[in-house]
């Protein structure tokens, strides 16, 4: 009944009133949640999130660094050979999906630079965790590729793997004057192998072994880092920044999975408020972004 519900409720109530509604209830819930516990079991990082939600709106990000970036002054181009639209980052194109509107591509970058700020919670490299010259570089889930093109002119290799097929085109385009180090690969990556699936340990069987790998995977990273257990137990220098936030128990699981394998981790700073599109979000609602993983031989 419950069900029938929430598909009547998402029927009837148009987006642009259900959302703000549903974000309000979730803002409420986390100031409810965290006011009903002691003091002393609040951290200083939770003690700012929680003073910023009680005066501003609900946010993936719940701080004020977002603010540095605004859509309006991205400035969106269009490649009239391959009709795609793109943007340029760090003097480089970075295209978009062919159906991407001005807005949406405006709307996308601007994300991808709070996501990437030095202050963000999802923020995968810092001065000492860092793709180096000569490393070869694993992305799992890819979309717009822009961790690769932010290291592409020093790195060896890189690997890509998108499971959208709406982003290969765009990322052909992005990659096309590096073909030659640049392969993208439209698979599932798990702890499986078939027609649309495999691991890291098939693919890479036969092939020089990576140095970096990083995964955001909407949820499937445990399955993904089960699938290299070979290459995670091997006896080489490997750095890895795993995101930790799409469910409630993937920070401790996953960081007590690479601790296992011998690597020494770390959480990036701060928190997210992930805001799941199936309803789960539930106590204790913050969750660390990123993992940053290393083992040194």
């Amino acid at each position: 009944m419950e069900k029938r519900k929430k598909l009547f409720y998402h029927k009837v109530v148009p987006k642009f009133i259900r959302e703000p509604l549903r974000h309000h209830d979730i803002r409420k819930s986390i100031l409810q949640y965290y006011n009903n516990l002691p003091e002393d079991l609040i951290n200083e990082e939770e003690k700012a999130i929680i003073n910023y939600l009680k005066n501003n709106r609900l946010s993936v990000f719940p701080y004020s660094f977002q603010e540095n970036y605004k859509p309006k002054g991205i400035k969106v181009y269009r490649d009239k050979k391959l009709k795609l639209k793109y943007i340029l980052f760090d003097g480089k194109k970075l295209y978009f999906r062919r159906k991407s509107s001005k807005r949406g591509v405006k709307r996308g970058f601007h994300y991808l630079q709070v996501e990437q700020d030095i202050n963000s919670p999802h923020r995968y490299l810092t001065d000492k965790f860092n793709i180096k010259n000569d490393d070869i570089l694993v992305d799992v889930g890819a979309a717009e590729g822009n961790l690769a093109l932010s290291v592409i002119d020093k790195v060896k290799k890189v690997y890509l793997f998108e499971t959208n097929e709406n982003w290969i085109e765009a990322l052909e385009a992005t990659f096309a004057p590096w073909r030659d180090k640049v392969e993208i690969i439209n698979k599932f990556v798990s702890d499986k192998n078939d027609e649309k699936t495999v691991s890291l340990d098939q693919f890479f069987q036969d092939k020089e072994k990576f140095t970096f790998l990083k995964i955001d995977a909407e949820g499937a990273e445990a399955s993904i880092l089960n699938g290299c257990k070979t290459l995670l137990s091997s006896n080489t220098p490997l750095k890895i920044a795993v995101c930790s936030y799409h469910k409630p128990h993937d920070g401790q699981q996953l960081n007590e999975l690479l601790i296992k394998k011998g690597f020494s981790t770390s959480f990036s700073k701060g928190y997210m408020i992930f805001n799941d599109p199936e309803f789960t979000l539930s106590p204790p609602y913050l969750r660390k972004g990123v993992i940053r993983a290393e083992k040194k031989i």
